[in-house]
């Protein structure tokens, strides 16, 4: 198992995490199973953001004698009312909610306190300027909580909240399919939105998202990155074809600022299925070649940073080039710490001789080596 840095947390995250939601309605001796896989193939970073008192119970005592070695995404504002789970900001059922959730998972803490589920604009500056924020603030001064974050599917609360100051990372929905929809699209939505030729890339405010979050060290973990197991089924997917699992996390590992996609795992096959990540062939994480001859798609021209151009007679991570390149238009001016990452690359596009032989392995028919000079003349 790799592991990588969340942000400026000082966590060290596997980039494998445990999405626990399929852990309800499961005996307890299925929760202890999954959850034991899960620590013997290295995973450390659990998301429950489940109310349900029973899965709750049965994540804590799948845990018993381990807390130490995980690290606990927590979400707060998650609560059970007469049976059923209710996302509230009402204090009088937060705050016990998420008392519960200590009590049950046997931990006087989580490294991670997630405001949970906000996808609205006016709902996000309502509770950053309110009691809800306080009470959070309250939890990580007495360190009950000891890093913030939020978790959403709107690019534009995402933003609003790595800009805040205070959240230190972001649960964000991160997908092939998902990355082309326009910031208006609800999650109600998102799983039946209608896929045309209008679609033109990568929609504008994730890309500026992932940017900004690499240049202010916002960790982002990845949650619906397999689309509910829609890409899975040519069938299902907007693109008509169907991408694997492993497929499905290398596309969500290689966005900008992405420490950890958290997998849902229902079984003990499907933990098997998801850490197979770690030994896979780059044949087996090509995603982009998939995409490239599906029926739909919307990605031509636009770098994936997928790495078929490789290998480059320059010695040039093309790839990692085209990604700070991308994230430096996204500001007004380069950011230092993306000219830092890209002046301490063995090869800059500097050192592009413009052979051109890379461009026909893209699956994408991205110009590579005008991209080249661009970024040259852009970080010179």
């Amino acid at each position: 198992m790799k592991y990588r840095k969340l942000g400026r947390t000082g966590l060290e995250v596997s980039e494998i995490g445990f999405g626990a939601e399929w852990m309800e309605k499961k005996s307890a001796a299925e929760v202890k199973a999954v959850t034991g896989t899960c620590a013997e193939a290295g995973i450390n970073l659990l998301d429950c953001w489940m109310a349900d008192p029973d899965v709750r119970s049965n994540l804590g005592a799948a845990l018993k004698g381990t807390r130490d070695s995980w690290i606990i995404q927590g979400h707060i504002g998650s609560t059970w009312q007469d049976g059923q789970y209710v996302r509230t900001r009402n204090l009088d059922k937060v705050v016990p909610a998420f008392e519960d959730l200590l009590a049950r998972l046997g931990t006087d803490h989580v490294e991670l306190g997630m405001i949970h589920y906000v996808d609205d604009v006016e709902e996000f500056e309502s509770i950053m300027s309110g009691e809800f924020i306080a009470y959070v603030r309250k939890l990580k001064a007495a360190n009950t909580v000891q890093h913030i974050g939020l978790s959403t599917h709107n690019p534009e609360v995402a933003k609003l909240a790595a800009l805040s100051g205070e959240i230190e990372v972001i649960l964000f929905s991160i997908n092939p399919a998902f990355d082309l929809l326009p910031a208006s699209t609800s999650l109600d939505d998102a799983f039946s939105f209608q896929y045309d030729d209008t679609l033109e890339g990568m929609e504008p405010a994730r890309a500026e998202l992932y940017a900004l979050c690499e240049r202010d060290g916002i960790g982002i973990t990845v949650m619906k990155g397999y689309a509910g197991g829609r890409l899975f089924s040519a069938e299902a997917s907007p693109f008509g074809v169907a991408l694997s699992p492993v497929q499905c996390i290398h596309y969500a590992l290689t966005r900008p600022a992405t420490a950890s996609i958290l997998a849902g795992f229902d079984t003990v096959e499907h933990v098997t299925d998801a850490v197979r990540y770690e030994s896979a062939s780059e044949e087996e994480k090509d995603y982009a070649s998939v995409l490239a001859t599906a029926p739909k798609h919307a990605y031509f021209g636009q770098c994936t940073y997928c790495g078929h151009c490789a290998p480059c007679a320059a010695n040039i991570d093309i790839a990692l080039v085209n990604k700070f390149y991308d994230l430096a238009l996204m500001q007004d001016e380069v950011p230092a710490s993306v000219r830092a990452h890209y002046k301490a690359l063995d090869a800059t596009a500097a050192d592009c001789i413009g052979c051109e032989d890379c461009e026909p392995r893209c699956p994408f028919g991205v110009p590579i080596a005008s991209r080249m000079e661009q970024a040259a003349a852009l970080f010179a």
